[in-house]
């Protein structure tokens, strides 16, 4: 018979189907408030650690649906939001500021589906709820830190070559400029700068006392620039993690900007609190030599600078840098054993832990100082428009003498409360960032808004589909009906291959499916108008389903690569939203080609191929 199958294509479309049926099963099931604990350097997460949660949820009678050890920590499932967000309290007082207690969504998808490999596709911001962040990387900012740590280390190295020097100072309009006494102490800077320095360029400068000006080539700055974004980006994620964000969206837009995009996240003023906060730490050595009253009347002396500490009072330090944010790879806080005050416990990595050694052994009795430094954004009202203006904020937290030489494990106090000291440390586990940043463009998508945005998707999806089918049954008969059964395999397939990828489904996406429904039943269309045609001419039954499907293959080939070529282009020139639409759309053309040519040929095939005598079609 020339309508019926072999045994092996049967079975293979009954396996496929089956499949698509398995892995499309999760999507169904939903998500859990949950808490994610996770442990810092200075702790893991363990049998303890579940006994002592466990332990706290029942003493404040708070039920749970689970809790478990998963690979990325502890996860405990609530069937509220409300137990949720008491329990976080609860465990985070009882664990401390080793743990971080994350609110997160969990899927709720069962043990032996996960067992199969079965996951639920990752809603994205508008379907799921959460944050999204445009940053803006400071690059003047960037080039000013490289130009005062290279002031640092042109100092440091002027020193040891044992070359006087009246000063070496960053100048406002970029690069440094070095003043000598003489054009001999100069000329022996020069050479001692271009045989250890050779990324800098060198001007000389004639005047009263004469001068050099080192400056960035064009290449290094655009350097600076690059690497200030990557390294960036890399401390936004260290920063995400610590706040317990599943599937974060962090990537680099442009030259100078990041996109942050944290779905699901519930705690979306702490994600703004911690993204956007530029907090680190400089230890400098005090300048004992001078008043600190005289710098604060103007006179400054070469070397130094006025800083201030939070209540006001002026502090002469030694301008040269000791350890910066950089170079610290731990930091918890905690409550100094002393007086009670908050603390942060500083940890170095073995570059910071030798120079604070060598500092400290050749300076005990003197003092030294910690700077806090941030970035505050604010804004201001310029004629009728508000203006964001980033000011930079240096204030002394710490001064303490040094009673004896440390170098890898210290604390720091003088922070105003145990929040703060918590979040700096979070802060300096997390990375410094290399360069201050900017929120420039911000949206919050609550929960309620995603699950809308779900309802009216997967309506517009069904309502589409139930349209579609009815006008298809109504006008091809049983025809109509199959070519509507593979329609709904269609959906099947591509809901389960973008659940075996791992996709991220936005609401482009799911623009993507409604017309993916639309789209697909062109090929029936194709076919059964094909098969109509036959049988006008005279031909069987038989025989015209069989011309049908064989003639319409090239046509219906035809179409949905010119429209696959359309989606592959967006993917590859596209950026987001866009994006996420083409992926939806490219797999939708493969999946509908393979449901309306072969499965439902395999279901006429079944209704149709096993008659002999066939007479008549219902089409």
């Amino acid at each position: 018979m020339i309508n019926r199958y072999p045994w092996w294509k049967n079975a293979l479309v009954v396996i496929v189907i089956g499949i698509a049926v398995l892995y499309s099963v999760p999507n169904l099931y939903g998500e859990d408030p949950a808490l994610q604990i996770s442990g810092t350097r200075m702790a893991t997460v363990d049998a303890t650690t579940l006994q002592t949660v466990e332990v706290a949820l029942r003493e404040a009678k708070l039920d749970t649906k689970s809790i478990a050890l998963t690979p990325l920590g502890l996860l405990a499932r609530f069937t509220n939001t409300e137990d949720q967000l008491k329990a976080q309290a609860i465990v985070r007082e009882r664990l401390g500021d080793d743990y971080v207690v994350a609110l997160n969504l969990a899927p709720s998808t069962p043990a032996w589906l996960k067992a199969l490999g079965a996951e639920p596709m990752y809603l994205g911001l508008d379907l799921r709820g959460g944050v999204h962040f445009l940053l803006e990387v400071d690059m003047a900012a960037a080039l000013a830190q490289t130009d005062e740590r290279y002031a640092n280390d042109l100092r440091g190295a002027l020193r040891e070559g044992k070359i006087r020097y009246l000063g070496v100072n960053r100048r406002a309009q970029g690069g440094i400029e070095l003043k000598f006494r003489s054009a001999e102490d100069r000329a022996a800077a020069e050479d001692l700068i271009r045989k250890d320095f050779r990324t800098l360029s060198l001007t000389e400068v004639e005047g009263a006392e004469p001068a050099l000006v080192a400056r960035l080539s064009e290449a290094d700055e655009r350097e600076v620039k690059r690497f200030a974004v990557q390294q960036n980006v890399t401390t936004l994620r260290n920063r995400v993690n610590e706040l317990g964000v599943a599937e974060p969206l962090i990537q680099q837009q442009g030259l100078d900007r990041i996109l942050v995009q944290l779905a699901g996240i519930q705690d979306t003023a702490r994600a703004k609190e911690i993204l956007g906060a530029t907090a680190t730490l400089e230890f400098h050595m005090v300048d004992e030599t001078a008043s600190a009253a005289d710098a604060a009347a103007g006179r400054v002396p070469a070397g130094s600078k006025l800083y201030r500490e939070r209540n006001g009072n002026p502090v002469l330090l030694q301008k040269r840098v000791i350890v910066t944010g950089d170079q610290i790879t731990d930091a918890q806080s905690g409550i100094d054993s002393t007086d009670g005050s908050p603390a942060v416990f500083i940890n170095l990595d073995g570059q910071g832990a030798k120079k604070m050694l060598n500092t400290t052994k050749d300076n005990v009795g003197k003092l030294m100082a910690v700077v806090f430094i941030e970035n505050k954004t604010e804004t201001k009202m310029v004629e009728g428009k508000a203006v964001k203006t980033t000011r930079r904020v240096e204030d002394v937290i710490n001064t303490a003498r040094i009673r004896e030489a440390f170098g890898k494990r210290f604390q720091i106090t003088g922070l105003d409360s145990t929040e703060e000291a918590r979040n700096l440390a979070l802060l300096l586990r997390a990375g410094a960032l290399s360069a201050p940043i900017t929120i420039v463009e911000e949206r919050t998508v609550g929960p309620s808004m995603g699950a809308e945005n779900i309802e009216r998707g997967f309506d517009s999806t069904l309502w589409g589909f139930v349209a579609i089918a009815a006008l298809m049954t109504i006008y091809y008969l049983v025809f109509g009906f199959i070519a509507s059964v593979a329609l709904a395999a269609n959906l099947l397939l591509l809901v389960s291959i973008l659940s075996m990828l791992q996709a991220t489904l936005t609401l482009p996406g799911m623009a993507g499916i409604a017309l993916t429904v639309g789209m697909a039943i062109d090929a029936n269309v194709l076919i059964l108008e094909r098969i109509r045609e036959e049988l006008r001419n005279g031909n069987s039954p038989q025989a015209a389903i069989h011309a049908g499907y064989e003639r319409a293959w090239a046509t219906i080939v035809d179409s949905n690569i010119t429209t696959l070529i359309a989606g592959l282009a967006l993917l590859l020139l596209g950026s987001g939203p866009v994006r996420g639409f083409a992926v939806v759309l490219s797999i939708g053309i493969l999946t509908s080609m393979f449901s309306g040519v072969v499965i439902s040929r395999a279901l006429v095939n079944v209704f149709y191929g096993r008659q002999r005598r066939l007479t008549k079609l219902a089409i």
